[in-house]
């Protein structure tokens, strides 16, 4: 029997035992279409675990992957995990000549060349994929030509030919059953549990991908909704995320509402959703925290009304505040979305959507982020007649509008962090947890620079590499060459380099390892910080060590380059919160519930890590929330 394995990767989480979410519900449902055509009589399915895919850097998860050479290799493409993908399909055409490798999934479209010029594929699907995978798959077994497949690429000696016109994608939702039903996807308590109702939108915002998927809307009846949450719940699911576009303007959305209060009675799942403010009454709000929805998504995307109406989202601001003032009455929380670098929008544009938010008690839940132009989009379609310059790299960041210059967008971003207090930014967190006994995918390396090195192993997806030794600074360009070592082994994998400072060394090296940093593989997740200067999959960090007596103005001068921790005990943690300015505590040892808490409430959540990995995870939950 021929056998393949479809890989789905996670988005990089904000820390290295931060859940990453990772559901492979595109796997999963490639697998029941398989299963209800009949396919599985002659090809052997397996949906990669996230246990893997989530924890295992790149040579090991290659030769897992490869393992036994099979048949075929899919890999669902979303902008987070496109180049480290396709990495892994190259390599596992490496190992495994004879493996066909598909790819699939919101990157693979032809407008989107950066994905089409890369290497390491053998057929490419755009659009839904669950009727075309079949078709794919059966020509694949029988031995028959796949080009001309509607919606498929197909690449030959001379290269990637043309996508085949797309299909006609109309097939209703109850022909497959949900892959968590037919233990494709396991219901894991630990993560989100992805529930899909209803494809297509009916919205045709321009910077959404939805609308270029379906305009028609096709759901789940009511009853076959309510019948799919009950066995999630059975099941053991916490949290359920309906990933329909826009939750309330799926048909019957009342009834669906009021069955989902009953089969919610005990409140034992939250749901989220995204909704749009048009249409939403008292009534639903009520209906929506009964139901249990803890939280929901609300787009105000910008206060220009001629923006909206340009990038055809509609609506206006006032909707958007009526909606919210509902909806905490409901008792619901929200997030709000505003964009900075929408076609039309000014700087001043985006600063008085700050101050409309501040103004209707918003601003703690805003969302305010840099457009993306997605593959697919119609924006990307009129990008050039629109004068928006983007990255052609994923994330595929706006840079420029013809009302916005870059250095504008920028400074407007700055300007609506100083507004808002906050960094709008996940904030790179180091790993700096003690070993593990796991030596077959190390996540913490450590090297003695005064000792012999050794040659390094395949690691985890996220690896702390500590260096330790006399002298730092003399053993700098030993350092470079153990990072280049590190970095060809495991390209994509998130990369902290800790330095033990047991004496004060020059800053200078700092510049020296980000260098060394610098010559990695560029990636999603290198770049999606690139606009502050930041690369957040490859960073330094320093640890001070108990004992050590380090000076105050260098431990000031190093902070000012990178995070400084210091060993400390829980009670000297505490001390330090009040200190001027407070210092970051790497915590080692034991943590009394009281201290425990008492950091929970006071510490800025940057300013405290753990050695220990229990305490660490727990502070991920209980601070950061992940």
């Amino acid at each position: 029997m021929k056998r393949c394995r479809l890989v789905q990767l996670p988005v990089p989480p904000p820390a290295a035992l931060a859940a990453t979410g990772n559901v492979p519900l595109a796997a999963g449902c490639l697998g029941v279409a398989a299963r209800v055509h009949g396919l599985t009589s002659r090809l052997e399915l397996e949906v990669v675990s996230p246990e893997l895919t989530d924890v295992a850097g790149d040579t090991a998860l290659a030769d897992r992957l490869a393992q036994d050479e099979p048949d075929f290799v899919g890999f669902s493409l979303y902008l987070w995990n496109v180049e480290r993908s396709l990495h892994l399909a190259r390599e596992v055409k490496r190992r495994s000549p004879r493996t066909t490798v598909l790819v699939g999934g919101p990157e693979v479209s032809p407008d989107n060349p950066f994905v089409l010029g890369l290497e390491g594929f053998d057929v490419a699907v755009t659009g839904e994929a669950e009727d075309t995978f079949v078709e794919v798959m059966g020509r694949l077994l029988d031995g028959r030509e796949v080009a001309g497949v509607p919606g498929v690429a197909v690449r030959t000696a001379a290269g990637l030919g043309p996508f085949a016109p797309p299909p006609t994608t109309n097939f209703p939702l109850t022909r497959y059953p949900s892959p968590y039903t037919q233990g494709l996807v396991p219901v894991d308590p630990r993560r989100s549990t992805y529930l899909e109702t209803v494809r297509g939108c009916r919205s045709s915002c321009t910077f959404c991908f939805y609308p270029r998927s379906s305009a028609v809307l096709r759901s789940l009846e009511v009853r076959d909704s309510v019948r799919l949450v009950a066995s999630l719940r059975d099941a053991g699911a916490r949290e359920v995320v309906f990933l329909d576009p826009t939750f309330n303007h799926r048909p019957d959305f009342d009834g669906l509402l009021d069955a989902l209060v009953e089969v919610n009675a005990s409140r034992s799942l939250a749901f989220f959703a995204e909704v749009r403010p048009e249409g939403l009454k008292p009534e639903h709000a009520k209906k929506l925290g009964r139901a249990g929805f803890t939280k929901l998504e609300l787009g105000l995307q910008s206060v220009n009304p001629k923006t909206l109406k340009r990038v055809k989202r509609g609506g206006n601001p006032a909707k958007v505040a009526e909606a919210a003032r509902m909806l905490h009455d409901a008792g619901i929380e929200l997030l709000v979305d505003l964009i900075v670098g929408l076609p039309g929008d000014t700087s001043d544009d985006v600063l008085r959507g700050i101050d409309y938010l501040y103004a209707n008690g918003l601003a703690d839940e805003a969302q305010v982020f840099g457009l993306s132009l997605l593959p697919g989009t119609a924006m990307r379609a009129t990008a050039a007649a629109d004068g928006v310059v983007f990255d052609p790299s994923p994330p595929y960041r706006v840079l420029s509008t013809a009302t916005m210059s870059r250095e504008g967008l920028q400074g407007t971003l700055r300007e609506a962090e100083r507004r808002l207090d906050r960094r709008l930014d996940e904030m790179p967190r180091p790993h700096l947890v003690e070993r593990s006994g796991n030596a077959a995918m190390p996540d913490v390396v450590r090297v003695d620079l005064d000792d012999s090195i050794a040659a390094p192993v395949p690691g985890a997806q996220h690896v702390a590499l500590w260096f330790e030794g006399r002298d730092l600074f003399a053993a700098r360009d030993v350092m470079g060459r153990v990072i280049a070592a590190r970095l060809a082994l495991d390209p994509y994998a998130t990369l902290d380099v800790v330095l033990v400072a047991r004496e004060e060394f020059p800053l200078d090296l700092f510049a020296h390892l980000r260098r060394a940093l610098d010559r990695g593989t560029p990636s999603y997740v290198s770049r999606v910080l690139a606009h502050r200067g930041e690369n957040l999959q490859r960073r330094v960090a320093v640890v001070v060590p108990k004992g050590a007596a380090l000076n105050a103005d260098w431990l000031a001068a190093a902070a000012e380059q990178v995070p400084v921790y210091q060993d400390q005990s829980a009670k000297q943690a505490l001390e330090g919160l009040d200190a001027e300015p407070p210092t970051r505590a790497r915590v080692v040892g034991p943590v009394a519930p009281a201290e425990w808490a008492a950091l929970v409430d006071r510490a800025d959540v940057e300013q405290v890590s753990f050695a220990d990995r229990t305490l660490e995870a727990k502070w991920l939950l209980d601070a950061l929330g992940g």
